[in-house]
């Protein structure tokens, strides 16, 4: 995990954007400059951590990258690279195979990246993993091409109507461009190529690779079985590091999961951390996690959130999301790493479990006929409230909410299952724009590396070509990984009705409501979203407090990235009316 910069057609200019990201590299910045690039790496070291700075040079070609790429032992032996690696780096194997085998070397790839490949054949390719784990970001202009992980490279913001709509309607912005000027975010599993300035996009890999062979066939206990064989081996590749590694602990299924099967793979107890809210309406998971915890010999750490930390933390979680991504679960995801990074280097999530799986309750309503209740699942959204103060509002976010449903439209003229379309669409929405975003950000703010196992390109292709039955069954949803986690984990309860996720940011901000409801109207972020009418609604009736961590995300979003405060005077700002 690291960050990397670098501009393609110039032969100076990547220190400057590596600059802005240098907190992603904890261990150290390298900048190399040669007749048509510049490069930036941004270190934070876990594999070869004397001998794999980037950028890395073999085969005559070049490569900066940011993630890991988990099957390097794997390549190495099947393409006979003893003798010729001269690093441990899991990004040098690449190099090699590339000058074989040219651009079909990508599709070799099993891990989280995104990195820019200079080859020795003279063509410059910029290339993101399929789920979108890793970041990347691309501006064009005079006749060369900057990229980045961060947006916040490229300078300022602007506040971008359309944007700050989208994430008070979505909580997320969907499609490719950006408030930053001429920056748009490489999607996830394209592969582009550089040619006289210009990007051409050369491909878009799919996200779930077909399965060798059919996926849960036979009897429930072999499919189990199958289960444990293809999670125990991307657990396994996953926890490939030369620094401490341990898991995000929550009560729920799909890091349940990781953890037992972590726990049966290391000899040592396992680190978890878990975040739990010391506010009485809130729930918290940390009773069941502490069981897990107990029963799988976890050394378990409880990381408590409360009032206090909601004001320090907000800020800097919006610094954090330059790409702006306004899901409280930020706020937790941010105290864990902050606790975490004193023991560890890497964590291990549980992020993409419900979307292969088929864990949300709308997937079960889309699996309904319509007689019941049933419709088709659409990908996640805010929820909106209703008023007639707010009617004008709703009116305007309308088309930005239905926007992920076209997305799910799209995906309908797939050969896909209803179940699949409604999970497939989410794949293309919220994981990567929210869900992956916000564990990028959050983990890389501390220079913590986030792993996904579930995102893995074997797990993902034989839990979503999984037959509907083994995902949703009655209404359990992810039944298949129920069952396994039955057999593994009992302590899990994994049959116990999901109590849901909530942060508690409405009783916190309540107190505050009449401040922020005068100061917010003032934010040209928060105007493009809501006009001054509809903020006093939603900060003066109770009612719409659910939307008030949206706009006040807005709120310092606007005064960090567009006005240039720092965080602490950003909250300031709006506090004092």
């Amino acid at each position: 995990m690291c960050g990397v910069a670098g501009i393609i057609g110039e032969t100076q200019g990547a220190r400057a954007l590596i600059d802005a990201i240098a907190h992603r590299g904890p261990n150290g910045i390298r900048v190399e400059e040669a007749p048509g690039y510049s490069l930036a790496h941004a270190r934070l070291s876990i594999i070869d951590l004397e001998g794999g700075w980037q950028p890395l040079h073999a085969a005559g070609s070049t490569i900066i990258g940011n993630g890991e790429i988990y099957n390097y032992v794997e390549l190495a032996e099947e393409f006979q690279l003893k003798g010729k690696l001269t690093t441990g780096s899991d990004f040098e194997p690449l190099l090699h195979i590339y000058a074989q085998e040219g651009e079909r070397a990508f599709d070799r790839l099993r891990g989280m990246y995104a990195f820019c490949l200079i080859g020795a054949d003279g063509r410059t390719w910029l290339v993101r993993d399929p789920f979108g784990i890793k970041p990347l970001y691309i501006r064009a202009q005079h006749g060369a091409v900057a990229f980045s992980s961060e947006p916040r490279s490229f300078g300022a913001a602007r506040v971008a109507p359309a944007i700050s709509k989208q994430v008070a309607a979505l909580n997320y912005t969907l499609e490719n461009e950006t408030a930053w000027p001429g920056v748009r975010r490489i999607e996830p599993g394209e592969i582009v190529e550089i040619i006289g300035g210009d990007v051409k996009l050369h491909r878009v890999r799919a996200r779930i690779p077909t399965p060798r062979r059919k996926a849960g066939e036979g009897s429930l206990e072999l499919a189990i079985h199958q289960l444990d064989r293809v999670l125990e081996d991307s657990i396994r590749v996953h926890q490939r590091s030369d620094v401490p590694y341990g898991l995000f602990l929550s009560g729920g299924i799909d890091s349940a999961a990781v953890a037992t099967m972590m726990a049966r793979l290391n000899q040592r107890p396992v680190v978890a951390y878990t975040c739990g809210f010391d506010v009485p309406e809130a729930r918290d998971e940390r009773g069941q996690a502490e069981r897990v915890a107990r029963a799988l010999n976890l050394d378990w750490n409880d990381v408590s959130f409360g009032e206090e930390d909601f004001w320090r933390i907000a800020p800097h979680v919006v610094w954090a999301m330059d790409d702006p991504v306004a899901d409280y679960a930020c706020l937790p995801t941010y105290k864990l790493a902050e606790a975490a990074k004193a023991r560890l280097t890497v964590v291990l999530t549980g992020e993409g479990g419900d979307e292969l799986f088929a864990g949300y309750s709308r997937y079960r309503r889309a699996l309904r006929p319509a007689w019941l209740g049933g419709r088709p699942a659409e990908p996640q959204v805010a929820e909106m409230f209703g008023g007639e103060a707010l009617a004008k509002w709703r009116d305007v976010s309308k088309s930005d909410r239905a926007a992920p449903a076209a997305h799910a439209a799209r995906s309908a003229a797939l050969p896909l299952t209803q179940l699949q379309q409604s999970q497939a669409a989410d794949i293309a929405t919220w994981l990567p724009n929210d869900l992956l975003l916000k564990l990028d950000r959050m983990l890389m703010a501390h220079g913590l590396e986030g792993r996904t196992p579930f995102l893995d390109p074997e797990v993902a292709a034989f839990a979503f070509n999984l037959p509907d039955h083994l995902k949703v069954r009655g209404r359990f949803g992810k039944y298949l990984l129920r069952a396994w986690l039955e057999k593994n984990c009992p302590a899990a309860e994994p049959w116990a009705k999901k109590k849901g996720f909530t942060v508690p940011v409405a009783s916190w901000i309540a107190p505050r409501a009449s401040e922020l409801a005068q100061s917010l109207a003032h934010v040209e972020a928060v105007r493009a979203a809501a006009d001054a009418q509809t903020i006093r609604a939603i900060f003066t009736d109770d009612a719409h407090a659910a939307l008030r961590w949206p706009l006040l995300f807005l709120g310092l979003w606007g005064r960090i990235h567009t006005e240039g405060a720092k965080p602490a005077d950003a909250l300031d700002s709006l506090l004092r009316v």
